[in-house]
């Protein structure tokens, strides 16, 4: 299921992201929700999950940049693509991580290009990253962004470059099984990610986060060979 966000102020225009965008996704058998929001500020009191939002930049108090950076600021990750009729705006949506805009009037074949990409891009993204289920939400977290995981009372723990911290259930097996070769099992509550080893000793692995991680006596071993291997393939 993909989660669809449309906010803009002009009915006509959301009709016709709704429109087009429900098309699109039903030729490629991908199942849809798509959500309309009429202003910044009713968008950013939703906490369900957005995958794609499509985000005009011109409305009354809270404009469509604001938005974005609030969102962002709130650990929004999903794909963003601005509508616009000023051109010159869309300069400034590299701070917010905009995927693409849409100018007014949004013309059909506009808008297939854009969404070919993005469908490109999300099927790269869950092909290089971890896809992980929070209740009722869905994340995709890239795999070099991930720097250790901790299992606690039954939870993964990632601890990821950016400083986030996102739990959820999930056995550390079934986790270990689905990640790639530069992540190693140092511990049995402990999945380490190589490419962010900064150096190891006395027993300890110690992270480029500052993180300090146990590694057991009868992986150590195991764990330095590893170490070699890696250090030959980079």
């Amino acid at each position: 299921m993909i989660y669809v966000a449309i906010c803009d102020d002009e009915t006509s225009m959301s009709e016709h992201i709704r429109s087009v965008t429900s098309e699109f996704f039903r030729r490629k058998n991908m199942e849809t929700i798509i959500l309309r929001f009429s202003s910044g500020e009713e968008l950013l009191k939703y906490d369900g999950q957005i995958d794609i939002l499509f985000l005009d930049i011109q409305m009354k108090n809270i404009d469509g940049m604001e938005t974005a950076r609030k969102l962002r600021e709130n650990k929004f990750r999903g794909f963003l693509i601005f509508i616009t009729v000023l051109r010159e705006m869309v300069f400034q949506s590299f701070e917010v991580q905009a995927y693409d805009y849409l100018v007014k009037p949004v013309e059909r074949e506009q808008f297939e290009k854009t969404m070919e990409r993005l469908c490109e891009s999300m099927q790269n993204a869950k092909e290089a990253g971890l896809l992980i289920q929070r209740g009722h939400e869905s994340y995709i977290i890239s795999l070099d962004d991930i720097i250790f995981c901790e299992i606690i009372d039954r939870k993964i723990y990632l601890n990821l470059a950016s400083d986030e911290v996102i739990d959820y259930y999930e056995r550390i097996e079934n986790l270990e099984a689905r990640l790639n070769n530069w992540f190693f099992r140092c511990h049995r509550s402990y999945l380490i990610n190589l490419r962010h080893l900064r150096s190891y000793k006395n027993s300890i692995a110690y992270m480029d986060n500052g993180g300090e991680i146990p590694v057991s006596r009868l992986r150590s071993r195991e764990f330095s060979s590893v170490i070699l291997k890696y250090m030959k393939s980079i």
